[in-house]
């Protein structure tokens, strides 16, 4: 379906990888990376937020 809308065959590749359920187990990767457990990734980008990070005024240097 990919190859035939015209990707790339690495993205492909890619996408194949990533969709096929070899990912779909939960690992402790985090934990051994980061030496502390994950963190909810909606947390994460709330908190995140709410400092003022993302506000598009400080993106464009005002």
């Amino acid at each position: 379906m990919l190859a035939e809308a015209g990707l790339p065959e690495d993205f492909v590749e890619l996408f194949s990888m990533i969709l096929d359920g070899r990912n779909a187990s939960v690992t402790d990767g985090v934990r051994r990376a980061l030496g502390r457990e994950p963190r909810d990734f909606s947390d994460f980008a709330r908190e995140a937020a709410a400092t003022g990070v993302w506000a598009t005024s400080r993106l464009a240097g005002r």
